[in-house]
């Protein structure tokens, strides 16, 4: 099958790095990153292995959990932890998928046959809690995946999820943001009271909403 923005990821039983794990029942109810690698004992793999380790904190802050994949079984999957841990000074803290039949490969459609009919490219798939999928980033071989990028984008989605807004070309969290054009003015006075800027009716900038705290809600 080949996978589109907004499409649900399909479920899947594959063997890792932490036993025997059905996807839908190890994601609940979190946001996922799922990222791909051609094969282990890959050296800018490694890094990034090493990289996610040393980010889980971030992510688990915004309540999601970190997968890998790779085409080779456990016990490889094992000694390349080994080495992480070596090199990146991070042991491996999350599940490698072992995905020796390539099934899971197959069904995420993480195998280009122009790229290589065998091993996976390097994609990043984020999903959301109700297991659509919301970016898919693919990444050549010689270049070392941006997780920053990664959990930028993530703020925005979570952030977009909540209010009627988007964020603009380089949005860091904090950074102004823009009002949808599917919300008019009257509307827009109800959601944003402080006011925004207009520089094309299109186009209306204003400040980053707070996130409504458990109190507000109430």
């Amino acid at each position: 099958m080949s996978l589109k923005l907004a499409d649900i990821v399909p479920d899947f039983t594959q063997d890792s790095t932490e036993g025997r794990l059905t996807f839908y029942d190890w994601a609940g109810d979190s946001w996922v990153v799922l990222f791909s690698h051609p094969r282990d004992y890959t050296p800018v793999c490694t890094t990034e292995l090493g990289t996610v380790a040393r980010l889980k904190p971030e992510f688990e802050r915004r309540g999601v959990k970190v997968i890998g994949l790779s085409v080779d079984p456990v016990d490889s999957h094992e000694g390349w932890a080994r080495d992480i841990a070596e090199t990146q000074g991070t042991a491996l803290n999350f599940p490698l998928i072992a995905d020796h039949d390539r099934a899971v490969s197959g069904l995420l459609d993480l195998i280009h046959p122009n790229a290589s009919d065998t091993t996976t490219v390097r994609t990043v798939l984020v999903i959301d809690p109700a297991k659509k999928l919301r970016l898919t980033l693919t990444y050549p071989a010689s270049t070392g995946r941006n997780f920053q990028e990664i959990l930028r984008t993530i703020d925005s989605l979570q952030l977009t999820d909540a209010h009627k807004v988007a964020t603009p070309a380089d949005w860091q969290p904090g950074d102004d943001v823009i009002i949808v054009p599917s919300v008019d003015n009257e509307a827009a006075r109800a959601l944003f009271p402080g006011g925004w800027t207009e520089h094309k009716p299109y186009l209306r900038t204003v400040a980053q909403p707070q996130p409504k705290t458990a109190e507000a809600a109430e």
